[in-house]
């Protein structure tokens, strides 16, 4: 693995945090939202990722004598976006403007502390995602200088 493909595999995981980090704040907005019926009601979104395999990206990489691992990582992609299944809520209040016939309010099946917890730990991945990327700025600096001493 050449230090340049360092670039392309926290640019990716950048990308799936940042990815993350927006559906959670969607669910966070609309924990609250209230519907009349199952159908209308905001369902809790996850991203699923996939790891993309070094030889996916490259497969006539030359190894230039390094061993290679077998399913060495190039990397992080979106597979898509789920909506959870777990049951929503369903509240008695007969005076909401969404409730329905029999009184009942739905409302999302969003976990704000989960969420939250969420939200943090793709914050956190995302910020080392830029340190790794800035680490590896600072040694191709480093390795440039090497040659004017």
């Amino acid at each position: 693995m050449s230090l340049g493909t360092i670039f392309d595999i926290a640019g990716s995981g950048m990308t799936a945090q940042s990815l993350r980090l927006n559906t959670t704040a969607s669910n966070i907005a609309n924990a609250e939202t209230a519907s009349s019926s199952t159908e209308g009601t905001y369902r809790a979104r996850k991203p699923v990722f996939a790891a993309i395999q070094q030889s996916m990206l490259n497969p006539d990489q030359q190894t230039f004598g390094v061993s290679q691992q077998e399913g060495a990582g190039a990397g992080v992609r979106v597979e898509g976006i789920v909506e959870s299944d777990a049951e929503l809520q369903m509240r008695y209040e007969p005076n909401h403007p969404a409730a329905n016939e029999d009184g009942y309010v739905f409302y999302p099946n969003v976990n704000v502390v989960e969420e939250m917890a969420d939200m943090m730990s793709s914050s956190r991945s995302f910020q080392m995602n830029v340190d790794v990327m800035n680490t590896a700025k600072s040694m191709m600096q480093r390795i440039l200088t090497l040659g004017q001493q």
